[in-house]
């Protein structure tokens, strides 16, 4: 299978849809705040619907047999197991289903790529399969998911880093000859054409539903391939910012009159455009709490990052 062929197919149907769904989401008011601004500005949200719609086009000429090659049964689970991700994350931006339930049921979602992933070797743990690929898949799934969910909240952040976690393990796939082709490439081209609009100043945002659908997607393309070892290298800065968090969490309780650890959800911005973290306890506000830094700067250095280690996780072996 060519992937030019699936990338662009999906790149071209986001770029036609995603400029309908801002449209009609702007008349029917389903927008919020872009908090980074100078002046108040209104986005619609939700785009990861378009994402989902350019990807399942791809996937679905696929099925049909219009590329090179058929679809294989994993893949066929892997893009099951997406939809149900998505319309979890939809579920969320519409209900806020809480933490609790976005722990206890991706797993469930996720569990039947355990019947059709690949065995893996991981240093230290030798073969992975069997009744051990039942609990491993399943959870490394739900938590890249998580793990993407929470490393965003700049204009072009999420979708970006995302977009440079699938080039690699697409290459990855394509000189391994592991993992899946087709789904690495079909997300890539949605995304590629949903950051030309998500970067700054975002026409749209990705919502739960595109963070849930990129996060899966990640996560099945690691596991198809059972690149579980170049996966946790390549998502050490997700890694990061979610120990950022737990170490905030417990000073929090340990502390929880000072000052540094109250309950901040966003930023500000000064008249210059620079962001004003409130802590440095999440990795986007790291650079911009100890130095001046503009919305797009950051977002560009978490970019820059994240290319680091995923150059180095494509030399991974495992």
């Amino acid at each position: 299978m060519s992937f030019w062929e699936v990338l662009v197919t999906a790149f071209v149907v986001a770029m036609l849809l995603i400029p309908l769904q801002i449209r009609k989401f702007r008349d029917r008011d389903m927008v919020v705040p872009d908090y980074y601004k100078n002046s108040v500005r209104y986005v619609p949200t939700s785009g990861g619907l378009s994402i989902l719609l350019a990807f399942y086009s791809a996937v679905f000429l696929a099925i049909l047999g219009a590329f090179s090659a058929q679809i294989t049964l994993p893949e066929l689970v892997s893009v099951f197991i997406i939809a149900l991700y998505g319309l979890f994350g939809l579920l969320d931006d519409l209900i806020d289903i809480g933490r609790a339930t976005k722990v206890v049921f991706p797993p469930v979602f996720t569990l039947p790529i355990a019947f059709v992933a690949s065995k893996a070797e991981v240093p230290l743990i030798g073969e992975v399969g069997g009744l051990l690929l039942f609990i491993i898949a399943p959870v490394y799934v739900m938590v890249v998911a998580n793990l993407v969910n929470m490393h965003s909240g700049f204009n072009g952040m999420a979708s970006g880093l995302t977009a440079i976690l699938l080039a690699f393990l697409l290459l990855k796939s394509l000189t391994s000859g592991k993992g899946s082709v087709l789904i690495s490439s079909a997300m890539l081209g949605a995304l590629l054409a949903f950051l030309y609009f998500n970067w700054y100043p975002s026409k749209i945002f990705d919502g739960n539903v595109g963070a849930f659908t990129m996060g899966s997607t990640v996560g099945l393309a690691i596991v198809l391939g059972g690149f579980y070892v170049s996966g946790f290298v390549m998502l050490l800065p997700h890694t990061a910012n979610f120990l950022l968090y737990v170490y905030w969490r417990l000073m929090r309780k340990i502390k929880p009159n000072d000052e540094r650890y109250k309950i901040v959800k966003f930023g500000k911005v000064r008249k210059d455009k620079s962001i004003e973290a409130p802590n440095p306890y999440t990795l986007k506000w790291v650079l911009p709490y100890y130095f001046k830094m503009t919305e797009k700067q950051v977002v560009l250095s978490m970019y820059a990052l994240t290319t680091v280690f995923c150059v180095i996780g494509f030399f991974v072996p495992y």
